[in-house]
C-alpha cells in the first residue's frame, strides 16, 4: 500500500488533488481512497488530505502517520512539523522555488535518505489560473516525481472534473509544472 499525505490551506485544493490522484489510480486498475481530515477549518486554515493506493479492495480510512509521500501545497507549511513521519526513502513534493536538495537540507532531511520534488506551483497557478490555487500545478510535480500514475490519466481526470477554459487552464498548469519540476535525493 502506498500512502500519501497532503498539506495545504483551505481553498488551495488539497482535497481535490488527493481525489484526482485516487481517481487516476482507479482508472489505471488500482484500488484507491482519498479522504480529508476536517476540523474547524476555514478558507486559509491548514488542511490535511490523504490518499491510499493499493492492490487490495480493503483500504483503511484512518489518518496517515507514516506516509510514503508528503505533498505540501502551501510554502508556509514547509516546516518539519508537516513533514513529520515521512518514511525513509520517501518523497517530499513541495511548492517551493528552492532546489530540492536545499529544501531537504532546510527541513533536516539531508543525508540521501529522502527524495524531493520542488516546483514553483504558486507562480504557475498565477500564470494559468490567475489565483494561488496550486493543486493542479502540484499534481504535475507529483506525477513526475512518483510515477504512480500516468500524466495523461491525470489530465483526463482533470478534464472530467472541470470544463471548458477552466479545464484547459488547469491542464496547462499541470503540464508546465511537470516540465519545471526539479528532483533530488537529499
Amino acid at each position: 500500500m502506498l500512502e500519501i499525505r497532503w498539506h495545504g490551506r483551505g481553498g488551495q485544493g488539497a482535497v481535490t488533488a488527493s481525489e484526482i490522484i485516487a481517481s487516476a489510480s482507479i482508472i489505471e486498475g488500482k484500488y484507491a481512497l482519498a479522504f480529508p481530515e476536517f476540523g474547524a477549518e476555514r478558507r486559509g486554515a491548514p488542511v490535511r488530505a490523504y490518499t491510499r493506493i493499493t492492490d487490495s479492495p480493503l483500504i483503511p480510512r484512518t489518518p496517515i502517520e507514516r506516509p510514503d509521500v508528503v505533498v505540501v501545497l502551501d510554502r508556509s507549511l514547509l516546516k518539519p512539523t508537516y513533514i513529520e513521519g515521512l518514511k525513509e526513502g520517501g518523497t517530499l513534493v513541495a511548492n517551493s522555488p528552492l532546489k530540492p536538495a536545499e529544501l531537504l537540507e532546510k527541513l533536516g532531511l539531508g543525508g540521501g535518505k529522502y527524495r524531493a520534488a520542488a516546483v514553483d506551483a504558486s507562480s504557475i497557478a498565477m500564470k494559468w489560473l490567475r489565483a494561488n490555487i496550486v493543486n493542479t500545478a502540484i499534481l504535475g510535480a507529483f506525477v513526475k516525481s512518483t510515477e504512480l500514475v500516468k500524466l495523461d490519466t491525470v489530465l483526463d481526470v482533470i478534464r472530467s472534473r472541470f470544463h471548458g477554459k477552466v479545464a484547459e487552464a488547469n491542464v496547462m498548469a499541470v503540464k508546465e509544472a511537470y516540465e519545471s519540476t526539479q528532483l533530488s535525493w537529499g
